[in-house]
């Protein structure tokens, strides 16, 4: 499989995980942070909101079974992306809407997208989404992999994470796997 990099941050990184994971050309998904000035936080100290990154998902996808600006697409409809620094309950700078892109046709791809969804007007909102070159990303820590998977009985992944997915399924259903990653 050819593959690509898409670099995402929209909330919490368990909600995006979740999601992602069940596009169909998406080969991994990674849950990590981006945006800041701290080379190898720890959740710990992104959780403070003052390393300036942002959680994030580093999705690696086949661009000849899905397109980048269907990522895109998935992605501003999975979170809000009108809230500056936040994303539901969760607040602070660490939960901002990011595209971290990794080389101009992405930086393209993304303005254009997050335009076409604007004029759509699917949000009341202005969208505040921050669009910025990729510096580095961090990988979380394994207890981050696959987190609503492995706690679908959880509090968060009920109230949250579970109507994120659930979301994406009644849009994107065909754009979903069959299979497992």
């Amino acid at each position: 499989m050819a593959s690509e990099l898409a670099t995402l941050g929209g909330g919490c990184f368990w909600c995006l995980e979740a999601v992602f994971l069940e596009l169909r050309g998406v080969s991994r998904v990674t849950s990590g942070f981006a945006g800041g000035q701290v080379a190898n936080p720890t959740y710990q100290q992104v959780c403070t909101g003052e390393t300036g990154h942002a959680e994030v998902v580093q999705v690696a996808f086949d661009p000849h079974v899905i397109s980048y600006e269907d990522l895109l697409r998935v992605f501003f409809t999975v979170h809000d992306p009108t809230t500056l620094n936040r994303q539901g309950h969760d607040v602070g700078t660490q939960y901002r809407s990011a595209i971290y892109t990794h080389d101009a046709a992405q930086k393209a791809a993304a303005e254009q997208v997050r335009d076409e969804i604007a004029a759509a007007g699917i949000w009341p909102g202005r969208i505040v989404t921050e669009i910025a070159p990729l510096d580095a990303f961090y990988p979380a820590g394994p207890e981050h992999a696959n987190y609503f998977a492995r706690n679908p009985g959880s509090g968060y992944c009920q109230a949250v994470i579970a109507p994120k997915v659930l979301k994406f399924r009644q849009h994107f259903a065909a754009l979903r796997r069959t299979e497992a990653v």
